[in-house]
């Protein structure tokens, strides 16, 4: 039999475990009326049929297999290249539980307007059922999902992605428990597309987008909107965050996870190479992920992270021999990229690739003009298996996780925010996270380069009211408690001709340095009302030229610019009403009263 041609009997057993799974997908059939059906067991020879059938149908297009073997090429519908955060609803039963941080509809409404679009949706397309398991298949901190689709190049995706099929399949008929997530492509029509997150019933509904996470349910609309509501019933944190191992000379290896926004340089920091002075002392960077980590707390008191994904969905613009050598080194083969542009001998390109060649081809498959589109959209993807990043940690698959020293909040801001700064204790550290401003990227729709308040950088993924998740964070810091120090980067900071003054890369190294020996008791700091700044003498800044200009905005801090930040970051907290917890209010009111 054709192994894309399986019938759902031919995959499952009739126990008892799996009636749930078996009932969802033929009520789910029945409604969609799909031609075929297919349960996905995550085969190479599944894999390689599905790949033949995009392939010859237009889906994929094969790249230049001496320059990138085994690479394809995906061109998404231009009305579909982003999240649509304006069309990302959570629907809870009560609004106030989904907060203003969410836009929210009833849940019995929501389910009949997704069940109208869904009705007949996938005739003439095979319906996909992709058992899938975020995080180490037999780790306790890792919970399993089912996402059934009609499109092809999901489950292509989420085979890279997550633990996809017959072993999660395994995990679910012992546990009984799974997230729901049904998705189709529908008619790829904008104004026929909604993303429905239901938390109460870990069920999700995308319909209309083939675009990552409006597509690929396990990544945000599982592993963050969905997971951060199971975080906070069952104990645990579901962060947008990278997790990366720094290695000493001295072979003791500290974890750090650190909350970016999108297109703000998670995977470049979870991927950095040290510079050269570094690297001839014998330091390392491990790379666990670059996007998001499931934190809970262990029997010693210390948070341990896994990264519930296995693969990397990364921007591609940018990404080049100098700003991340390693994710352009893991993407040289296996690789599906998302509308990035093509070299006359069908290589990928993109905007800052820097590697000598030039695109013929644009995202659209036009012939390139700069004066038209750039060759790759700006937030085109690759997709990548974690595995084979130079710098992928073998501890990414432990089942227990590992454990954080440090948690790192970060955002775009070209003015006032400094380097970096340690809060004083976990609930400064909560409210730096809660107060993290950004500039908007092209990871989401809408305009570039707002600011725009983005706790944690969960804005657009935290499934339930932010004041809740505010009060979630804070109940970590219990008595006999070993939480991570909490910290705050800028690397965007500009000076006055508009140009970066931070060299960034490689040398954000130096400030993780900085937090490494402050988390081990060896490092100075300067006390400030916005919290603890690193003296010049406490960096190492050897072979570094820094301008006086740099000098004074990394290292200093403007009081009168943070006043008016701190009554920002007031009203920004009043706007949650009485839910926002007391203890974060009063903290502001603090700082704000020490800058007076």
């Amino acid at each position: 039999m054709n192994a894309l041609s399986k019938h759902s009997s031919d995959a499952t057993s009739t126990g008892s475990a799996l009636a749930a799974l078996n009932d969802w997908v033929a009520s789910v059939a029945m409604r969609t009326r799909p031609d075929a059906i297919h349960w996905c067991d995550g085969s190479d020879s599944e894999n390689d049929a599905l790949v033949a059938r995009m392939q010859a149908d237009g889906t994929l297009l094969k790249l230049n297999e001496q320059t990138h073997p085994d690479s394809w090429l995906h061109r998404s519908d231009p009305d579909d290249v982003a999240r649509v955060e304006h069309l990302t609803y959570v629907c809870t039963t009560h609004h106030e539980d989904a907060g203003p941080n969410n836009h929210w509809m009833a849940p019995d409404e929501a389910h009949a307007e997704m069940d109208a679009l869904f009705d007949g949706c996938m005739q003439g397309r095979t319906m996909y059922v992709i058992p899938y398991c975020m995080g180490p298949i037999d780790s306790p901190l890792s919970r399993c999902g089912v996402e059934i689709t009609d499109s092809p190049y999901v489950v292509a995706n989420m085979r890279i992605m997550t633990r996809m099929g017959a072993a999660a399949l395994a995990r679910i008929e012992r546990e009984g428990a799974f997230v729901k997530g049904l998705h189709s492509i529908g008619e790829l029509d904008p104004n026929r597309r909604f993303i429905m997150h239901f938390p109460e019933e870990l069920t999700i509904k995308s319909y209309g987008s083939g675009y990552g996470g409006n597509a690929l349910l396990g990544k945000k609309c599982h592993a963050l909107r969905i997971a951060s509501h199971q975080a906070r019933q069952e104990g645990w944190l579901a962060e947008h965050m990278l997790i990366l191992g720094v290695e000493n000379p001295q072979g003791e290896t500290h974890y750090i996870a650190a909350a970016f926004p999108s297109a703000c340089g998670k995977t470049n920091l979870a991927m950095l190479i040290p510079p050269a002075g570094y690297r001839e002392a014998g330091w390392k960077v491990w790379t666990i992920g670059d996007d998001i980590c499931w934190m809970r707390p262990g029997a010693d008191g210390r948070l341990y992270a896994i990264n519930p994904e296995s693969g990397f969905f990364g921007v591609a613009p940018g990404t080049s021999e100098k700003s991340n050598p390693n994710a352009l080194a893991s993407i040289q083969s296996n690789t599906i990229y998302t509308n990035v542009g093509t070299t006359a001998d069908n290589q990928p390109w993109w905007e800052g690739i820097d590697n000598g060649q030039q695109p013929a081809t644009d995202w659209r498959g036009e012939a390139y003009d700069p004066a038209k589109r750039p060759a790759a959209h700006p937030n085109s993807r690759f997709t990548v298996s974690a595995r084979r990043c130079p710098s992928y940690s073998p501890m990414a698959e432990d089942p227990q996780g590992v454990p954080i020293s440090a948690i790192v909040f970060g955002g775009r801001r070209a003015s006032l925010v400094p380097l970096v700064f340690e809060a004083r204790d976990w609930t400064h550290g909560v409210l730096v996270g809660a107060a993290m401003g950004s500039e908007t990227t092209a990871a989401a729709t809408g305009a570039v380069g707002v600011m725009r308040r983005d706790p944690m950088a969960m804005k657009p993924f935290c499934g339930y009211n932010f004041a809740d998740y505010f009060a979630h964070w804070l109940s970590f810091d219990t008595e006999g408690a070993k939480l991570p120090k909490v910290f705050h980067v800028n690397w965007f900071r500009k000076g006055n001709d508009g140009k970066f003054l931070w060299p960034g890369f490689g040398d954000n190294l130096r400030v993780l340095e900085w937090m490494i020996r402050r988390v081990e008791g060896g490092a100075g700091a300067v006390e400030t009302p916005i919290g603890r700044l690193p003296a010049e003498a406490d960096l190492n800044l050897e072979g570094l030229e820094l301008s006086a200009e740099a000098r004074a905005k990394l290292f200093g801090y403007d009081r009168a610019g943070w006043q008016a930040e701190f009554e920002s970051i007031g009203e920004f907290l009043d706007e949650y009403g009485p839910r926002m917890p007391a203890a974060l209010k009063a903290e502001q009111v603090r700082i704000s009263g020490a800058l007076a």
